[in-house]
């Protein structure tokens, strides 16, 4: 027998064969999952409610990167910014204002505030826009202003771009702490100013509106809005007609002929036969004439249990491709598709219906100050204008719209500015017990005498 033998060059030539069909499959596979899987990773990117935000271009050559929930996050930390304006996934439907909103939304850049129980001055000024950087370096210089009290004015002037200019702390009638911006730090001065106190009791009948007649027998805005806000869970201010009546008993400090400050001792508002009343109590809250709350609570969470979050609310999102930074107003919970979704609060629906890239999507007003928003539902339990109650389903998660996976996008809005829900200051309702309530029972009749039609 005879043995043939391979040389070297054949041997080699052989596996060359199994090389190159591993290597191209191997090829094939990888461009396959390239033109699956576009790199689209800005899916998750959201805007706030009915609005466009002016971002800033992102130079991530610098970047950390953080993978999850099929969602990739690219956040630079070398950056230069240009002005962009970026509308993508911006729900298509605006909800609707009216005059309630407007008195809220008044640009007079001077505001007027009574501290109330809760209350810190952090959220307060970013409850009302104020530029972020004046707070910060407002409470880090001047530590005082956390020895804040309920039942202290504050007042303060922004110019039109939110830029803190001046900010009052009244901490009595003939006390007054003034921090004035100069250059790029605040100045504090004090006052001591012989003011003129008087209690006055304002009434008028319903014509037009509530706030055109308000107006009309000299309650300002500012008062106007605290009377709205005081009632706004046990009264539809909307839906108060010709021939109803109001009556607001309060206290005013007058500088000559200014008005410095302003105090709403109890209000009675009279629709059809039925009469609400506020009256102030020493904490600073509002309660009903039987010392029971006005306020409603909130869910923290719009699921029956928690759910981790997979990402949370940041106002300085960077979308990962374009690097423009696009605020992500809410807060995704990792869900999976057909959850419930579950209301907040008590409130009315004022859109539910596919809405762009929000997908399926639903927003709840909550009295005149707050509003909250589900977003891309994989069903929609609940209709426009339906009235529904804290915990009822109004719909099941998913991944309509633009997203990546199955998740719940959140978000709650505080005098129709984005907040994080998960930290925002809420309302109590708790109402008054032991002598606090022996005290403003006693309070209360007096006060009522002075309401009378």
């Amino acid at each position: 027998m005879v043995q043939q033998i391979k040389s070297p060059d054949i041997e080699k030539n052989n596996l060359k064969i199994p090389y190159f069909s591993i290597l191209g499959v191997l090829v094939v596979v990888i461009l396959v999952t390239i033109l699956w899987r576009p790199l689209n990773l800005d899916r998750t990117v959201y805007v706030p409610l009915n609005s466009q935000v002016q971002t800033t271009v992102k130079d991530t050559s610098t970047s950390s990167v953080a993978i999850g929930d099929g969602r990739l996050d690219i956040v630079g930390d070398k950056s230069k910014s240009e002005n962009v304006t970026e509308s993508s996934d911006v729900p298509e439907d605006d909800i609707a204002k009216d005059e309630l909103d407007d008195i809220s939304e008044e640009k007079d850049n001077t505001i007027q505030y009574t501290i109330v129980r809760g209350d810190t001055l952090h959220d307060i000024l970013y409850r009302y826009n104020v530029n972020r950087n004046d707070v910060i370096q407002l409470t880090n210089n001047f530590k005082q202003l956390a020895n804040l009290r309920i039942g202290q004015q504050l007042s303060w002037t922004t110019d039109d771009n939110h830029n803190l200019l001046t900010f009052n702390w009244t901490i009595s009638s003939n006390n007054i702490r003034i921090f004035e911006k100069s250059g790029n730090k605040f100045i504090e001065s004090s006052e001591t100013i012989e003011s003129i106190s008087e209690n006055v009791v304002i009434k008028g009948d319903l014509k037009t509106s509530f706030v055109a007649d308000a107006r009309k027998v000299g309650l300002t805005s500012n008062e106007i809005g605290i009377i709205t806000r005081a009632l706004q869970w046990r009264l539809d201010f909307r839906r108060l007609k010709a021939g109803d009546k109001f009556a607001v008993y309060l206290s005013r400090e007058m500088h000559g002929k200014i008005l410095s400050n302003s105090k709403i001792l109890g209000i009675r508002i009279q629709n059809g036969t039925k009469d609400y009343y506020a009256i102030l109590a020493d904490d600073g809250n509002y309660y009903d004439i039987n010392a029971s709350s006005l306020s409603q609570s909130f869910f923290r969470y719009p699921l029956e249990k928690q759910a981790r979050v997979s990402s949370g609310f940041n106002p300085r999102r960077v979308n990962p491709v374009t690097g423009i930074v696009t605020a992500h107003n809410g807060v995704d919970f990792a869900v999976s598709r057909g959850t419930p979704v579950l209301s907040v609060g008590n409130g009315e629906v004022v859109i539910a219906k596919y809405s762009g890239s929000a997908g399926n999507y639903v927003a709840i007003r909550h009295g005149r100050q707050y509003m909250t928003a589900y977003m891309h539902l994989d069903k929609i339990l609940v209709k426009p204008g339906q009235q529904v109650k804290q915990g009822d389903k109004i719909g099941l998660s998913g991944n309509t719209g633009r997203s990546t996976g199955p998740h719940l996008h959140f978000e709650l809005h505080i005098n129709n500015k984005p907040v994080n829900p998960l930290t925002a200051s809420l309302p109590i309702n708790d109402g008054l017990t032991g002598k606090s309530k022996k005290a403003f029972v006693e309070k209360v009749e007096n006060i009522k005498s002075q309401l009378s039609f």
